[in-house]
């Protein structure tokens, strides 16, 4: 089957001062720091965001296998010529083939694609039940070779308590103790059934920005996540598959209304996964009147 390749504009975030994200409307909120529809049937969505040069994006393969690489948005040859990704799998089975190099991808399986790549193309098994390709790329400074990491192959942790409604499950995927990247950090985290609180306590990282994707959600089920400075906190209403941009300046904390899990993919001066700066709860503000 040939594939359809993909071109267009990328859509792009500039991010923001925290000063004015304070006084900030929900829509302006949302406008710079939520990414919805990111998964449309037959179609790509790639957003750059000005925070650390992060690329998020969604990719849900109908009919027709769909393919990028190229860099004209980027300055540069190859999309792949500076950067490096990692594409979950968070729908239906599905492949990725990277420079005719071909990777089945279950649910939940991770795929790291290395600087240099040229060509990536993702398909559905099943365009009844698609596939639900959910990107990240950095900018890279070195090379790594492209690899799948399976679901039972991320390195799992628990953290939390049951008894505060936070208990949850910590997959690391694209990380130095399961398969290293230059810069990019992956993985996936699952609240234990009956609590609603991920990234508890709330923290910043100064050194890293993170992204979440939010997926397995119910229709009507919507996640409040919560960022801002601790002293005044703002929050945003997220639905099955929205991306939720976190700068480094911002806390992040979500609570959901039913199950959900979500992705987090991180970038920035180390890949330190403890080089945080936990903020306690009694320390939260909500943001000013104006």
């Amino acid at each position: 089957m040939t594939a359809e390749k993909v071109s267009g504009k990328m859509d792009v975030r500039y991010g923001g001062n925290p000063a004015d994200v304070m006084t900030a409307t929900t829509d302006r909120l949302r406008a710079d720091y939520l990414i919805g529809e990111a998964f449309t049937a037959g179609g790509l969505r790639l957003t750059y965001t000005h925070v650390d040069r992060m690329i998020v994006g969604g990719c849900c393969p109908a009919d027709i296998p769909l393919t990028f690489g190229d860099g004209a948005e980027l300055g540069t040859e190859l999309f792949f010529s500076t950067r490096e990704a990692g594409i979950a799998n968070l729908g239906a089975p599905g492949a990725i083939t990277v420079d005719g190099q071909r990777f089945a991808m279950g649910n939940r399986d991770i795929l790291y694609v290395g600087r240099g790549a040229r060509s990536v193309t993702m398909e559905s098994d099943d365009p009844v039940q698609p596939a639900w390709f959910y990107i990240n790329s950095v900018p890279a400074g070195a090379d790594h070779p492209h690899r799948l990491i399976a679901r039972d192959q991320a390195k799992r942790i628990t953290l939390g308590d049951p008894a505060k409604s936070n208990q949850r499950s910590l997959a690391m995927y694209i990380h130095p103790e399961v398969a290293p990247s230059c810069l990019l950090l992956m993985g996936i985290t699952d609240p234990a059934p009956g609590s609603i609180w991920n990234t508890m306590p709330p923290h910043l990282h100064e050194r890293r920005m993170e992204a979440y994707c939010y997926f397995d959600m119910g229709a009507e089920d919507r996640v409040m996540h919560f960022m801002g400075r601790p002293d005044q906190t703002r929050h945003l209403v997220v639905a099955n598959g929205d991306i939720v941009l976190s700068p480094a300046w911002s806390i992040h904390m979500g609570a959901g209304t039913g199950p959900y899990a979500f992705v987090w993919g991180m970038t920035g001066e180390n890949q330190a996964y403890t080089d945080f700066t936990p903020v306690p709860v009694s320390a939260l503000r909500c943001r000013d009147a104006v």
